[in-house]
Parts: C-alpha cells; sequence; structure tokens
C-alpha cells in the first residue's frame, strides 16, 4: 500500500504542467478613414433654372391662359355692374337694385369657385412638373458626386430649414449640375422672352 501511494503521488508530482497561452497576434491595423468631401447644392434653384422646367413650366402657363382669361372677364363684367349700381342706384326701383344685387352676388360667388378651381388644378400640374424634373435632377447629382468623389452633398437653398449657414463659392455645384442636366437632357434654352421664371411654391422632393 504504501508503495502504490509513493507511486502514484510520483506521478501526480511527474503530471506536465498546462501549456502558457499562446501569445496573441498584434491586431490588425484600422483601414484608414477617407476624408470627407463635401459639396452643396441649391437644389430648388438647379431644378427651377433648368432649360426642361423653363420650357415645361410655359407649356403649362400657355395652357391656362384660356381660363387666366375667363376669369379676367367675369371679374371686369362684376365691376362693370357694381358701378352701374353705384351710380343708378337711386333711379332704380327698390326691386330692381335687389335683383341687381343678386346678380353682382352670384357672379362674384361663380368668380370664387373659378378662381379657386383654377389655382388647385394649376398648383397640382405645377407640382407635377416639379416633382417629374426634381426627381431627374436628383439622379444626375447623385451620379455626378460618385464620379466626382463627393461623400455628401448638403441642400444650401433652403432658407427656413438653414442647413447650411455658409460654404466656400467653390464647394457649389448648383451651376454645374444645371449645365450637366440640360446637356443630358437636349433641351434647348427658352426664349428671351419667357424670361427666367420666378421659383413657384410647391417644393421639390428630392
Amino acid at each position: 500500500m504504501l508503495a502504490s501511494a509513493m507511486a502514484a503521488a510520483g506521478q501526480t508530482s511527474a503530471a506536465p504542467k498546462p501549456a502558457a497561452p499562446a501569445a496573441q497576434k498584434p491586431a490588425a491595423a484600422a483601414a484608414p478613414v477617407p476624408m470627407a468631401k463635401v459639396a452643396v447644392i441649391a437644389f430648388q434653384a438647379a431644378v427651377t433654372q433648368t432649360n426642361e422646367f423653363q420650357r415645361d413650366v410655359a407649356a403649362l402657363q400657355k395652357k391656362y391662359d384660356p381660363r387666366r382669361v375667363q376669369i379676367k372677364t367675369l371679374s371686369d363684367e362684376i365691376d362693370t355692374l357694381t358701378k352701374q349700381l353705384q351710380d343708378q342706384g337711386a333711379q332704380l326701383s327698390e326691386a330692381d337694385r335687389a335683383s341687381r344685387a343678386r346678380t353682382i352676388d352670384e357672379k362674384k360667388k361663380q368668380l370664387d369657385r373659378d378662381t379657386q378651381d383654377a389655382q388647385s388644378d394649376f398648383q397640382a400640374d405645377m407640382q407635377q412638373v416639379i416633382n417629374d424634373v426634381a426627381g431627374k435632377v436628383g439622379a444626375l447629382m447623385s451620379d455626378y458626386a460618385d464620379k466626382h468623389g463627393y461623400t455628401l452633398v448638403l441642400d444650401a437653398g433652403d432658407q427656413q430649414t438653414a442647413v447650411v449657414l455658409y460654404a466656400v463659392p467653390a464647394m457649389d455645384i448648383t451651376r454645374e449640375i444645371i449645365e450637366a442636366y440640360n446637356t443630358k437632357s437636349g433641351v434647348a434654352a427658352p426664349a428671351p422672352s419667357q424670361g427666367a421664371l420666378d421659383a413657384p411654391q410647391p417644393q421639390p422632393a428630392h
């Protein structure tokens, strides 16, 4: 029994020690972060100053010319009837004055309806024009930014949200985008008589 215990103790002491953990390999160096290249654009101005947008808005205005003339004619008629009632009111009977006043009132209501309908229809058509051109300008801008290595493009044209408070002129790519889009679309510049149109109220989606 003693010999067995000694033999067991000898085996225990001779047991190999656990191997030391292997030295960890140095972590790979992190990839360098590329330098940011930022550009700014007045997006709404870029959309509304393209030849295609100018052409489409001129066509839209021509489309609504008949309704504009109709509204103007009705407005002039109301002014004439109102003046006649004011000038001749003293010579008219009470029933005649009331009849003319009702006629004027009905025409005013018709004028309000026609004006609101025309404005609503025009705004809807205008928004469609803006969205169509803005979508294509936005796609071209993305391609332009990718080809020129821009990592970020900010809209400097929205004064309400004031995304960009200051940028050096060299960062502004608005003119480049307009010229690139005009070249791609192939639409000629509008005639001088059409002039540069004011930017409409609806905002482009981009």
